[in-house]
């Protein structure tokens, strides 16, 4: 699974466009626009799910999701949950 922001936050680390993540991963450009703008998980068709992370993980991402640790080093960022975000915060 990959959320909205992840997959805005991932073409950010790799200073790569809406265009050419949507090269990459042989989809169409509406495609990439309308999984960035959905709210949370990413919803749609298997297939263009799979080409979107194997594009992802190609340039170099690690998707990393809730609890899980990065398997490899490198630099990146992590969302914390809402909770600790607003306790920060407070």
């Amino acid at each position: 699974m990959i959320t909205a922001a992840q997959l805005r936050a991932a073409r950010a680390l790799l200073g790569m466009d809406q265009r050419d993540l949507a090269a990459a991963a042989q989809l169409s450009l509406p495609t990439i626009q309308r999984m960035e703008a959905s709210d949370g998980v990413i919803r749609g068709n298997v297939d263009s799910l799979m080409k979107l992370v194997s594009a992802l993980e190609r340039a170099g991402i690690e998707l990393i999701g809730d609890n899980a640790t990065s398997t490899a080093g490198g630099r990146g960022v992590r969302l914390r949950r809402a909770q600790a975000r607003r306790a920060k915060r407070g």
